[in-house]
């Protein structure tokens, strides 16, 4: 894409599909930074509310919305003057919403989400999906890496990764993104990336359990070193590059997601180390766990690339298999003796 070109992409408004709180955070976020938002949601009664109260009060009601952030419900009307579309919906949403767009798309759509998970069914990573749906030659962006949503729209300090092979994408999407307390960094490992957003979920759950059957400090470290090795296995055999798992898509979002309370993944975990059901649980969270379906998918790629994945594995026990959260535990820390 020429200079002059890309200047006019990116003077258009963005479009974020997904109203939820990481969608309403970086719409805020970037609306803030000067670019004209316009957030989607198909919900039409949830656009109306949050036209009147300029703020999402189901998922981040003590943020007000930026001047130029807009929201509707019509995706054709948004789709029309948006050539840069970001979508954040949960990853059993992610082909739906591709499927529902592509004749919508402008000619020149740029199309980047926000979205950590495997495609449900096939395992395919999300751009192998968008790629399927939209073509070969779209430009494609992932974004990823330790970032709470309110954090996020409250304006503290972070920083994540931007990983496209378009250049020019991944550097405008850093720009909308840049402020004074929020860093971009890019990649052009959307492998390495996308895989070590979608993992991290499983292993916060694992942690999630540790913790809420009392094993300590320790036991939490160990699962977040091991669970590491594990995501960078999986993201090797799938083609991404090792150093991107001691980055911020890696490490960083696996040491969130497992220490903090805010992760859905890690209050799941917590819920079932309780003794909670997992539809009880889910219901009480209240909003999508994305490591719940990603377990599946993790158990499969993991046994179709013939890597070894305990942790992950112990997790889909607990979820799907009836195996106490307990029982889980010890027998990751009975395993046969080896060397790291």
């Amino acid at each position: 894409m020429q200079g002059s070109d890309a200047a006019n992409q990116s003077l258009r408004p963005l479009a974020i599909l997904g109203a939820g709180s990481w969608g309403s955070a970086l719409a805020t976020l970037i609306a803030r930074n000067g670019r004209d938002v316009i957030l989607w949601s198909n919900d039409a009664a949830q656009v109306d509310v949050m036209r009147e109260q300029r703020r999402n009060i189901d998922f981040l009601p003590d943020i007000e919305f930026p001047d130029k952030l807009t929201v509707d419900a019509d995706l054709k009307r948004v789709l029309a003057v948006c050539n840069d579309v970001m979508v954040a919906v949960p990853s059993e949403a992610f082909r739906s919403v591709l499927e529902m767009c592509r004749p919508m798309f402008a000619p020149q759509v740029r199309i980047a989400w926000a979205t950590k998970g495997f495609d449900p069914g096939s395992g395919k990573l999300l751009h192998q999906v968008a790629k399927e749906i939209c073509g070969e030659r779209i430009a494609l962006a992932v974004i990823s890496g330790p970032s709470f949503a309110h954090e996020v729209a409250a304006g503290l300090p972070t920083a994540l990764t931007v990983a496209s092979s378009d250049v020019q994408f991944s550097h405008d999407l850093a720009c909308a993104l840049h402020n004074d307390t929020f860093r971009a960094y890019s990649s052009r490992d959307m492998v390495g990336v996308e895989v070590g957003g979608a993992v991290k979920n499983v292993l916060a759950i694992a942690a999630g359990i540790s913790d809420g059957l009392g094993f300590g400090a320790n036991a939490r470290a160990a699962l977040i070193t091991r669970g590491l090795a594990e995501i960078t296995r999986l993201g090797i055999a799938l083609g991404g590059q090792a150093e991107t798992f001691t980055g911020l898509a890696g490490l960083g979002d696996l040491v969130l997601t497992c220490t903090d309370n805010q992760s859905r993944n890690r209050r799941m975990g917590l819920a079932l180390a309780k003794g909670e059901t997992l539809s009880s649980a889910l219901q009480s969270i209240g909003q999508a766990v994305e490591g719940v379906q990603t377990a599946r998918e993790v158990r499969q790629l993991a046994r179709r690339c013939n890597v070894e994945m305990p942790i992950a594995e112990q997790v889909y026990s607990v979820l799907y298999e009836h195996r106490t959260p307990r029982d889980a535990v010890i027998a990751l820390f009975e395993r046969a003796q080896k060397s790291e």
